[in-house]
């Protein structure tokens, strides 16, 4: 529209910085209960972990479902300001960490109350698919799962349905079955794809009109570039492959290369504890090779494709929410070459100067 006309109340001198859009964090676990700091510390010094401590995602289930739900609301608010502080703007929250009706419900209640607070877009995603309880017989589960879809939509406590479906997990016909249920009640698909092993659930993904696939490290060229025909975004997450010392990491460039929308996401979770979407974009460089422009746009525009939110957020342009950071560094390069500092000194979401978090 006309803004010729338009007198700002406030200036704010960005002193030479660069200014770009908010970045968006297309995957994460962002609401959860406990640490798992014993696992990672044994793990990294090749120990096995002590008996007793939480390890795994069932370790996590054990630890969010003992907290209150205060517990989980502060802890997790303390997550999503870390993630504001350092330029996040736009999120997803994935339960998952629920395993059974009602943890999974409180767990989404808890990412609702989040974006109710906190001056970021939540965009809440349905992961009882995450893993499979250990006192539950697997189809019974699915059962479950499937059986829970309709109060989630009804209530409006998620936008997209998501099942990890890889080796020891969700299998095809499992996870064909629980994308089909949230499709049929509004809710839009997501996969957590191929991380540990090749699934062929690309097809479900290209089926079902998947929004994003997420991981990616042992899809095919081919399944790449059926899901770029299909116009479905890869989720690429170097902080969580770090972290997990994953023996195949990504190579981002064959999403690219396939014709894919790149989505770059923290995959802020018990086993990745990272916040900081600029670490995220210095990772993606050195250790997945993109340029800083390819990481930068996958941290933005990509990331918005992957929630489905590219024609409100993650690019700026006339007509785009008003989600805005500023950088005290003179070149976008130095976002990824700077690594160790937060960068940024203001955020802008949805118009409005963020004020109190950047402490």
């Amino acid at each position: 529209g006309d803004v010729s006309g338009y007198r700002a109340d406030r200036v704010i001198d960005a002193q030479g910085g660069v200014i770009m859009p908010g970045f968006v964090d297309s995957h994460t676990h962002v609401v959860f209960g406990g640490s798992r700091v014993d696992e990672y510390a044994a793990k990294v010094s090749g120990q096995t972990p002590p008996a007793g401590v939480p390890v795994g995602i069932t370790g996590t289930v054990a630890t969010t479902r003992a907290a209150t739900a205060e517990q989980l609301l502060q802890e997790s608010s303390a997550r999503v300001r870390e993630m504001v502080n350092s330029g996040t703007t736009t999120l997803e929250s994935k339960s998952g960490y629920g395993l059974d009706s009602k943890h999974e419900l409180r767990l989404l209640e808890t990412s609702q109350r989040l974006a109710e607070t906190m001056p970021a877009d939540i965009v809440s995603t349905y992961l009882g698919a995450h893993a499979f309880p250990a006192d539950v017989e697997q189809d019974r589960y699915v059962d479950e799962v499937v059986d829970l879809i309709p109060e989630v939509a009804e209530r409006g406590l998620a936008e997209f349905c998501d099942v990890y479906c890889d080796e020891g997990y969700f299998d095809l016909a499992q996870t064909a079955r629980i994308l089909s249920a949230g499709l049929d009640a509004g809710l839009k698909p997501k996969l957590h794809l191929d991380a540990y092993g090749h699934t062929g659930a690309a097809a479900i993904a290209i089926e079902l009109g998947a929004v994003s696939v997420d991981h990616l490290n042992f899809t095919k060229d081919a399944e790449l570039r059926a899901l770029g025909d299909a116009g479905i975004a890869g989720v690429y997450m170097p902080c969580l492959e770090y972290s997990v010392a994953h023996s195949r990491p990504l190579d981002p460039r064959r999403v690219i290369d396939a014709g894919m929308e790149l989505a770059l996401a923290t995959d802020i979770c018990p086993g990745c504890w990272v916040t900081d979407m600029q670490l995220a974009v210095a990772m993606a460089c050195r250790t997945g090779g993109l340029s800083v422009a390819q990481a930068l746009r996958a941290a933005t525009h990509g990331s918005a494709r992957a929630l489905g939110r590219q024609e409100s957020v993650g690019s700026l342009k006339v007509g785009m929410q008003a989600d805005v950071i500023v950088l005290d560094v003179a070149r976008h390069e130095d976002v990824a070459y700077r690594i160790g500092r937060n960068a940024v000194t203001t955020v802008i979401a949805r118009g409005a100067v963020v004020e109190g978090f950047l402490t």
